[in-house]
C-alpha cells in the first residue's frame, strides 16, 4: 500500500499521532512510518492484512481489494468521496451503491449570484427596472483542456408590472451556453456568452459567436457571430438583435501602459442601409497599486448615412482601488467623462437603464459623466451605488440623470 494512501486513509477516520492499538502484522515494526495509522485501521476493521499475520506493504493492490477497504471506511463513517467515486463500479459489484453521478461530482462546480438593485432616475415616463436577479452557475469538465459552462437567470422585478417580454413580473432564461478550451497554442470560445469588447464600452452584452486568442503577453483575438440583445444606437437602425458581427483586436502591455487597438463591423439585417464599421484605441495607465486612468478614442463610418451627432467619440476616465468580493473591508471610487456619437457603440455594458432608454427610437450619441463607489460589505458581498448624467446629442428630451445602487453576493 502507497505511503499516501495509508495516511490519507488514516486520516479520513481520524488518527492521532499516539498509537490505537497493538498493531497485528509482523512487517509493520513500532517503529515504522505507518505504525500509528495501520494500527487504528486494522483496530477499526478497515484493513485486515493477509493471512500469514502480515499486512504486505510493498505488494500491488488489486482494484477489488482496494474497493473492500474503501467499503470498509465507508460504513466506518469516513470521508472518502473521491476513492467511492474512482472506484464505483467494483462497489456496486460489493453490493456498495454508488450514485453514478458521484462518480463526476468532481466534473462539475455549481456556483451562484444573487443581485439586488434599485434605480432612480429623472425621466420618469418608462418607470425603473429594479429588480433581483439570481444566477446559477454550472461548470463542467471535459477533459484536460476543455470546459463546458451555462448560466441560468431568474428576475424578479420590485416596482413594476411586466418585464422586457411583457410577460409578468418574473422571468426565468437560460442565459448561457458556451464550450471554452485549447487547440494547440489557440483559446477558442463557442457558443452564447457575455462580450465585452472593448472594456464593455462597444458592446457589453450576450452574443453567439466563436472567439479564437492566440498569444499571452500580446493577444490576438477575433471571433464572430450574432448580437443577441440590444437596442439600436445608430439613427433608423432597427434594432441589432440578431444581426452579424465581427471583431479583431490586438491588446498587450507596455510597463504599467496596457494598450489596445480594435475593429467592429456590423452587418444590417432589417434593410435600412444601416452598416457599421468602428476602429477603436484605448490606453490603460497604472500609476501605482491604487491609481490607474484610462482614455479611448472611436470612430464609427455611419456619419455618412446621414447621422447628425458626428462619427467618432472619446471618453476618459480615473480608478482609485476597487472592491474585491474576497476581501471584506476593500474599497474604490472611480469617475468617467463620454462623449460618444452614436455610430461609435452598439450597446454597452453599463448598469444603468438610462443608456438603453437613450438609444431607444435610434436617439444616438450622448455626452456627460458618471461617477460611483463600490465596497466590500463582508467576503462575498459587495456594495455598488453609481450616479450618472448624460445628454443626448440628437434628441435633448432625452436627457437624463440616473442614481444606480446595488448589492451583490456571491456564492
Amino acid at each position: 500500500m502507497k505511503k499516501s494512501l495509508v495516511l490519507a486513509m488514516a486520516m479520513a477516520l481520524g488518527v492521532t499521532a499516539s498509537a490505537y492499538a497493538a498493531n497485528p502484522f509482523s512487517d509493520v515494526p513500532a517503529g515504522h512510518w505507518a505504525y500509528d495509522s495501520i494500527s487504528k485501521l486494522a483496530a477499526a476493521g478497515v484493513i485486515e492484512g493477509y493471512g500469514d499475520a502480515t499486512f504486505g506493504g510493498d505488494k500491488l493492490m488489486t482494484r477489488y481489494e482496494m474497493a473492500q477497504i474503501v467499503a470498509k471506511a465507508m460504513a466506518k463513517g469516513a470521508n472518502v468521496d473521491k476513492l467511492a467515486a474512482e472506484f464505483a463500479d467494483e462497489l456496486d459489484n460489493l453490493g456498495v451503491r454508488v450514485a453514478k453521478l458521484e462518480k463526476k461530482a468532481d466534473n462539475v462546480k455549481i456556483t451562484g449570484q444573487i443581485r439586488a438593485h434599485y434605480e432612480d432616475y429623472s425621466d420618469k415616463k418608462n418607470g425603473d427596472n429594479s429588480y433581483l436577479r439570481t444566477r446559477i452557475w454550472f461548470n463542467g469538465q471535459v477533459n484536460e483542456d476543455w470546459t463546458y459552462t451555462a448560466m441560468l437567470e431568474n428576475r424578479q422585478h420590485f416596482t413594476k408590472d411586466g418585464n422586457s417580454d411583457n410577460t409578468g413580473n418574473e422571468e426565468t432564461r437560460f442565459q448561457r451556453a458556451f464550450v471554452s478550451g485549447r487547440l494547440g497554442g489557440l483559446q477558442v470560445e463557442a457558443g452564447r456568452n457575455n462580450q465585452s469588447i472593448f472594456e464593455g464600452e462597444i458592446y457589453g452584452t450576450r452574443a453567439d459567436a466563436i472567439k479564437i486568442a492566440y498569444g499571452k503577453d500580446v493577444k490576438l483575438t477575433a471571433q464572430y457571430g450574432k448580437l443577441s440583445s440590444g437596442s439600436g444606437t445608430w439613427i433608423n437602425d432597427g434594432g441589432n438583435e440578431g444581426e452579424e458581427y465581427g471583431v479583431v483586436s490586438l491588446a498587450g502591455n507596455v510597463g504599467k501602459l496596457g494598450l489596445e487597438g480594435v475593429y467592429v463591423d456590423v452587418k444590417d439585417d432589417d434593410g435600412l442601409g444601416q452598416d457599421n464599421s468602428i476602429w477603436a484605441l484605448r490606453a490603460n495607465y497604472k500609476f501605482d497599486k491604487d491609481w490607474a486612468v484610462r482614455a479611448a478614442y472611436l470612430k464609427g463610418d455611419v456619419d455618412e448615412a446621414g447621422v447628425s451627432d458626428g462619427d467618432d467619440g472619446y471618453y476618459v476616465g480615473v480608478n482609485y482601488k476597487g472592491a474585491k468580493a474576497a476581501k471584506a473591508g476593500s474599497w474604490g471610487l472611480y469617475a468617467t467623462y463620454y462623449d460618444m456619437a452614436a455610430s461609435t457603440y452598439i450597446s454597452n455594458g453599463w448598469a444603468s437603464s438610462f443608456a438603453n432608454n437613450l438609444q431607444k427610437g435610434g436617439n444616438g450619441g450622448y455626452d456627460g459623466w458618471k461617477v460611483g463607489a463600490n465596497w466590500a460589505l463582508a467576503k462575498n458581498i459587495v456594495a455598488q451605488i453609481e450616479y450618472m448624467k448624460l445628454d443626448s446629442k440628437f434628441i435633448s428630451a432625452n436627457d437624463d440623470e440616473s442614481l444606480w445602487s446595488q448589492v451583490t453576493i456571491t456564492f
